[in-house]
């Protein structure tokens, strides 16, 4: 039987340094949340009470903080502001024009926009009709982003004006796609508004809606909590997106876990987002925490690190939500004599490094950091609830952390056919139990859920979801996470499936084979995508020709940082390329011929020299 995998990283290069969880460590926490009592219970009491047949839903949680707090400001947007009564009022003439052109529940609103107060409105919208959100990524051009539209079958597809050329790059258009209702909007957080330039076969939105009702609709009182609200697109391992399905219940047991039983938000809280809506941090967290006690939204369009403490000051922010690339990149830049001058005393996210956790924390003067771990698709979640450091945090839901074996890509199964769980300190593979209760909402491509779930795992009959991910026990269900597994990993914050760029790499004329991995690079968290590819006889690799035609359908954080040429590929029995062997290898120049690399903000690859290869081990090239 193989071992447990142990893959290492900075943080557990000596057992020594590997962070284990105490009970002094949960009784430090309990201790210092006694002050919020009252709203942890409440948090508690909320996930105690919620069924999934319940009649509530986010339109419902909008609605009573417009009926309790109407002048309180929900939303803020550069220099504007909308109480609660002004977005719900503005939700509901969306929601209005929405029914009108024919959204009923069950419905799909397509959404393809950057951050913004009318994406936001536009989400809320769908949901209070019993519609879902789809969540595109903006990100995405041609055949992916086609391909991800027609998974969520949209009734309509909400425009935004920035997002336009990412539309035309898939051919679709009201001409192809009668079925489909096209609606255009300006963006940039505009609120109903006489707009011009409306495109040929668009319905302008904001001139729709402006028209509308403003009254709650309905159909809100009806949705219950185990319907779908978003489809967020996960890439999965199949190569191509798949659409995870969140349903209300789903974010709703978030709001109560996260934003009342941990993150103990108040309503006098501002709340910093700069993370794109169409990821559940955004949506789900960060939205889910403001709404658990009816406090305020600041949104960005985008993350700056160079801009970032300046616009948490600007709205006089008490907290924010990061991905860990996010962190390291403030982290990476020359210290202020005002990096501690601001209003943040709590922030939430998941993906921050251990080695870096308390270095951030101690430079910019953060109080509480509630790291969690959880996926789009998956039924269980992990959150720092007790305040410890270096921790992807606890979860009371059933689950295991089962052996590995990295060669395979399969959990390892006992001579009784059983899988084996790691001790703890171990590394293995994370699985949740699927009842009931933690259903499995999966994708909606039901195969493509199947594909998920582990079957008579420790007795007969009995289901897990396998979450892909490699994790630590830390004791005390607590867990770290450490890698994602087979075809998966991940990058500047972002999952990349090799298959999506192996099929990316094959429109390359000059290229014949290409297998996609990812490798560590120092001072980085995630992994690099790196290409070892064959070329066509008698063709030369054109770095400039092969970047151009990647970054041309990839989202930039997709592209190989690495490419490496060799005559041939090796491959299984079953004809498929052997990776294990290439991860190991990496990219060093001393023991690899002919690797080149794409720059940061370079369109073009370049040779990898032994010069710029310690560069990068030094940390004078950030990737």
């Amino acid at each position: 039987m193989p071992p447990p995998i142990e893959r290492p990283t900075p943080a557990d290069s000596k057992e020594s340094n590997v962070k284990k969880v105490g009970l002094r460590d949960i009784a430090r926490g309990a201790f210092a949340a006694i002050p919020d009592l009252l709203t942890v219970n409440r948090g508690l009491f909320g996930l105690a009470t919620l069924k999934p047949e319940s009649e509530m839903s986010i339109g419902r949680v909008l609605e009573r903080w417009a009926r309790q707090t109407p002048d309180r400001v929900a939303v803020q947007w550069q220099d504007r502001r909308w109480t609660y009564a002004e977005f719900n009022s503005w939700v509901n003439r969306l929601a209005a024009s929405f029914s009108h052109h024919g959204v009923h529940s069950g419905d799909t609103v397509a959404i393809l926009a950057e951050n913004s107060p009318m994406q936001l409105a536009c989400v809320a919208a769908a949901v209070k009709l019993g519609a879902v959100a789809g969540m595109l990524n903006f990100n995405q051009r041609g055949d992916v982003l086609r391909h991800s539209i027609d998974l969520v079958k949209p009734r309509i597809l909400v425009l935004s004006d920035e997002c336009s050329d990412a539309l035309k790059s898939t051919g679709l258009s009201f001409e192809t796609r009668p079925d489909i209702d096209f609606f255009w909007v300006q963006g940039q957080g505009h609120a109903p508004s006489e707009s011009a330039d409306c495109p040929v076969g668009f319905t302008d939105l904001a001139r729709d809606a402006g028209r509308r009702r403003s009254i709650n609709p309905e159909s809100t009182r009806h949705v219950q909590a185990r319907q779908p609200c978003f489809f967020i697109f996960t890439s999965g391992t199949t190569g191509l997106p798949k659409a995870s399905v969140m349903t209300h219940y789903r974010w709703l047991a978030s709001m109560a876990g996260v934003g009342n039983a941990t993150l103990r938000l108040r309503s006098d809280d501002v709340f910093y987002c700069c993370l794109p809506f169409y990821h559940n941090n955004a949506l789900t967290v960060a939205w889910g925490c403001v709404l658990s006690a009816g406090a305020t939204l600041a949104i960005d369009r985008k993350f700056s690190a160079s801009q970032f403490w300046d616009r948490l000051r600007h709205y006089r922010a008490t907290g924010f939500t990061y991905i860990g690339e996010l962190l390291r990149y403030l982290l990476n830049r020359d210290p202020l004599d005002n990096d501690t001058m601001h209003d943040v005393r709590l922030i939430t996210g998941n993906g921050l490094r251990p080695e870096i956790w308390k270095q951030f924390q101690q430079r910019f003067g953060i109080e509480r950091i509630y790291e969690f771990y959880g996926a789009s698709e998956s039924n269980i979640g992990f959150i720092n609830a007790f305040g410890v450091t270096e921790t992807a945090g606890f979860s009371p839901l059933p689950f295991a952390i089962v052996q590995f074996d990295a060669d395979s890509d399969e959990p390892v199964r006992s001579a009784k056919g059983r899988l084996v769980k790691v001790k703890k300190g171990g590394v293995g593979l994370l699985i949740s139990e699927v009842s009931e209760r933690r259903p499995f909402d999966g994708y909606t491509d039901p195969e493509a859920g199947e594909k998920k779930m582990l079957r008579d795992v420790f007795k007969k009959g009995d289901c897990y979801f396998n979450t892909g991910d490699l994790v630590r026990d830390q004791g005390l269900r607590h867990i770290q996470f450490v890698d994602r597994v087979g075809d998966t990993f991940r990058w500047k914050g972002e999952n990349v499936a090799s298959t999506e760029v192996e099929g990316a790499l094959a429109s390359v004329s000059s290229i014949a084979h290409g297998a996609v991995y990812g490798v560590s690079v120092p001072g980085c968290d995630g992994r690099a995508g790196m290409a070892a590819i064959t070329l066509k006889p008698g063709m030369s690799f054109d770095g400039k020709e092969v970047a151009a035609t990647l970054i041309a359908c990839l989202p930039r954080y997709a592209v190989p940082v690495f490419i490496r040429i060799q005559p041939e590929q090796e491959t299984t029995g079953t004809f498929k390329y052997r990776k294990v062997e290439l991860k190991q290898t990496g990219f060093d120049p001393k023991t690899v011929d002919d690797v080149w690399l794409l720059l940061p903000r370079e369109n073009i690859y370049v040779p990898l020299t032994k010069k710029t290869f310690a560069d990068i081990h030094a940390g004078r090239i950030q990737l």
